[in-house]
């Protein structure tokens, strides 16, 4: 039972379909360098936060692979995906997982660097 949209899967028993997150701006323009500084310092500081390393270590293989792969390694992780674009994760024993967008995706106002 439980309440309503909190459930781990569809009624069919289907897990949750893992998308894209939808398109984001940071405060400010940021360069491919300064988003990549970002989310290795997420990484590197996560696990700290509570959770286990390997459903972390899963977590950032799958915001880093295409679709398909990241379904596959949530899926083999065990972790319970509450929003399909990965913000919300728990695990088994119901530790939260959540991560931020600019792990998952690039900023609209990406700068290029050249």
């Amino acid at each position: 039972m439980g309440c309503t949209g909190s459930s781990q899967s569809k009624p069919d028993g289907a897990a949750k379909k893992i998308r894209k997150p939808k398109p984001w701006k940071h405060p400010q323009p940021i360069t491919k360098t300064q988003l990549i500084q970002l989310r290795d310092e997420f990484w590197d500081t996560a696990p700290h936060y509570g959770g286990r390393k390997e459903i972390w270590d899963a977590l950032r293989a799958a915001a880093e692979a295409d679709l398909t792969l990241a379904q596959a390694i949530v899926d083999s992780a065990g972790v319970i995906v509450q929003s399909s674009d990965l913000t919300v994760c728990y695990d088994e024993r119901g530790a939260k997982y959540e991560l931020p967008k600019y792990v998952l995706s690039e900023p609209t106002n990406l700068i290029r660097d050249s």
